[in-house]
């Protein structure tokens, strides 16, 4: 499968605006750049998989492919949080981010 440089950039602007969408509305803030786009990325890919299962369809275009991923990226980082004990969503961003997508590795001694 080959990918256009077009397609990428849309794939990316799409996976952006969906990922911080979904931040804002499950979290009140982004991932920042890239876990915007790799939290976009995959609710588009949830969604692909479960929005024809359930007969969901709304238009066509670049908004509706928007709109289906930051739903799939919501449902994605609410699923996350329940399996990781919940937590009010409201707190530090940083270790937000941390206990989504794993802790860090310090290079400095703790």
């Amino acid at each position: 499968m080959h990918i256009s440089n077009e397609g990428l950039l849309v794939v990316l602007f799409v996976g952006l605006v969906a990922g911080w969408l979904a931040g804002k509305i499950v979290r009140g803030t982004g991932f920042g750049i890239i876990g915007d786009i790799l939290v976009g990325i995959a609710g588009a890919l949830i969604a692909s998989f479960l929005f024809p299962k359930l007969g969901i369809a709304i238009g066509t275009g670049l908004v509706r492919e928007i709109i289906y991923s930051a739903i799939g990226a919501v449902l994605l980082l609410l699923v996350v949080r329940l399996l990781r004990g919940g937590g009010s969503g409201h707190g530090d961003a940083t270790a937000s981010a941390q206990s989504i997508f794993g802790r860090r590795r310090s290079l400095s001694p703790p």
